[in-house]
């Protein structure tokens, strides 16, 4: 075959693989998991994780999906960060959360709720990370989102320990800052989670292993985050190349246990739930056999 043939044939190829991943990348999809953690005899609960939606004010779609959710009458909603991918996608992001925010919520931010995105490089993303963010940008109107959630009754759990009542059950809760730009702030929320409460979560936007580490010491029964968007763009029957963050790729995205070598129900373990979210960095909206999502978990008593 010609050179000429050749270049025609993965210029075709690349085109099918680049117009199949910016479909993906529309694709939403509602993920469901049962997870053991209420106390014997307790009514489940539905929790509805909702993570990195990166929204633009012209997602339209994606708004209406998000709006959408509110059908499956969750009892919680957990935000984990990286709703903004736009400065003027403040309304957007209310709008598309809008009747969700009547419900008990509680939220973190990630580092695309205070900062512009940029266009990046996605292969840098499969080197080791330098430590290296980009905050020399433009900050976004997170406080605009903060007044949003807050006024409508959501908690912020940014370095935060706090409890709800959702239905008949008191919920311990901790939460960070975003981890990825080291805006946590571990000691605001060390010490074993609250025994007497029927169940004890955390929060996080990044899974860094340190933030996973404290709250499995501490106890807590279930860890939440986002931010690895799965791996985004994963292999078939391989899965995620990459985290963005220290987690190792196995644990990319879905339910896991924390430490990964501890058997369930050891002391010190938690699980682990790590959603790939909504979204995707709005100038390359691509995505392969990763399929953006939000999670809704039945909380159920343990066996």
């Amino acid at each position: 075959m010609s050179f000429s043939r050749l270049f025609g044939a993965a210029t075709l190829a690349g085109l099918a693989l680049t117009g199949y991943a910016a479909a993906e990348a529309r694709a939403y999809t509602l993920r469901q998991v049962r997870l053991p953690v209420l106390p014997a005899g307790a009514r489940p609960i539905r929790l509805l994780q909702v993570t990195d939606l990166h929204l633009t004010p012209n997602q339209r779609a994606k708004r209406e999906w998000v709006r959408g959710l509110a059908a499956l009458e969750p009892d919680l909603v957990v935000n984990n960060g990286d709703n903004l991918a736009h400065r003027d996608a403040v309304p957007a992001a209310l709008d598309a959360l809008g009747p969700l925010l009547d419900l008990p919520g509680v939220y973190v931010f990630g580092s695309n709720d205070y900062f512009e995105p940029g266009m990046r490089n996605p292969l840098q993303y499969l080197f080791p990370d330098t430590g290296r963010r980009h905050t020399q940008v433009p900050q976004l109107p997170w406080r605009d989102l903060r007044a949003g959630f807050d006024a409508a009754g959501w908690t912020d759990l940014t370095n935060l320990r706090t409890s709800l009542t959702v239905g008949e059950l008191e919920i311990a809760f901790a939460g960070v800052d975003d981890p990825h730009l080291r805006y946590d702030d571990l000691s605001a929320v060390a010490g074993p989670a609250d025994a007497t409460a029927d169940l004890r979560l955390a929060v996080a936007h990044a899974p860094y292993l340190r933030v996973l580490d404290q709250f499995a010491r501490d106890g807590y029964d279930a860890i939440l985050a986002g931010h690895t968007h799965g791996g985004q763009v994963c292999l078939p029957f391989y899965g995620a190349l990459t985290t963005n963050c220290d987690l190792e790729p196995a644990r990319a995205k879905g339910l896991h246990r924390h430490p990964a070598a501890s058997a369930d129900g050891d002391p010190g373990s938690s699980w682990l739930h790590v959603s790939a979210g909504l979204g995707t960095n709005p100038y390359l909206r691509l995505r392969v056999a990763c399929r953006p999502e939000a999670t809704l978990m039945t909380l159920a008593p343990r066996a």
